[in-house]
């Protein structure tokens, strides 16, 4: 499954907890060069950086990357990279595309990889992660998506539902959910194609406008969730973290 397969990161300067994101230095890089890398670490394909302006793509150019600038209005993720795969691969060459969010520069590079397992299955549209929670306060907040599904397996789920909700009831283990999505192509044309969903705008969870409209989605369970950065608090965790793993 991955001889096809393209990671593009989108990523826009717009942020209002942390204004240029992407180019805040970590670790002697912008933190879109040190998600970059973690993409190209797990060798699935080409890495593609879907930018809403010339700075991030100039920044990834100067690390000897690849990317495209995109139209800065577009209203999500999704349609950045839908628009930077038109333009990247107008030849349809990669049926497989990862979507790794722009703000998580510690997400292990096997992590990367595991997305792309479900996909194995020619039943499945959409593939993504989750991790098990172990933190009991985590179990209860919003900010952090449930991913609920039925087990296929010790390490996969079929997704019936993302909530921010404690979700589902009873004992049991409970899954956050990890925003990357591993998208068949005609998956991705067909998903940015749909009008936004009731419960994707009640919920704001992208992934269950997919889910509405009948697309399968499978979870593949890894050991852990990466640092998504949003805050200044967040980029000195990072910048401990990425020094940790580089005295291994």
């Amino acid at each position: 499954m991955s001889e096809n397969a393209l990671v593009v990161i989108p990523a826009r300067l717009a942020s209002t907890r942390l204004p240029n994101k992407p180019l805040a230095e970590l670790c002697g890089a912008p933190m879109i060069v040190q998600v970059w890398r973690r993409a190209v670490e797990a060798g699935i394909g080409p890495v593609l950086v879907a930018a809403d302006g010339p700075e991030i793509a100039s920044a990834i150019r100067a690390a000897g990357g690849d990317a495209v600038v995109t139209d800065p209005d577009l209203p999500s993720g999704s349609d950045r990279i839908f628009a930077a795969l038109q333009s990247h691969d107008p030849e349809r060459r990669h049926g497989v595309v990862v979507n790794l969010q722009g703000d998580l520069p510690t997400i292990d590079p096997a992590s990367v990889r595991a997305s792309l397992a479900p996909l194995a299955d020619p039943a499945v549209d959409i593939a993504t992660l989750a991790a098990r929670i172990s933190r009991p306060e985590e179990r209860t907040d919003s900010n952090v998506v449930k991913a609920v599904g039925a087990p296929l397996s010790p390490t996969r789920l079929r997704a019936l539902y993302f909530t921010r909700a404690t979700a589902p009831w009873g004992e049991g283990d409970l899954f956050h959910h990890i925003g990357l999505y591993a998208y068949r192509r005609a998956a991705l044309e067909r998903f940015v194609a749909l009008p936004p969903s009731a419960l994707e705008k009640r919920e704001k969870l992208e992934q269950l406008r997919a889910l509405e409209a009948g697309m399968r989605i499978d979870v593949e369970i890894v050991e852990t969730v990466p640092l998504g950065v949003d805050t200044p608090h967040d980029l000195e965790r990072a910048r401990d973290i990425l020094e940790r793993n580089s005295r291994k």
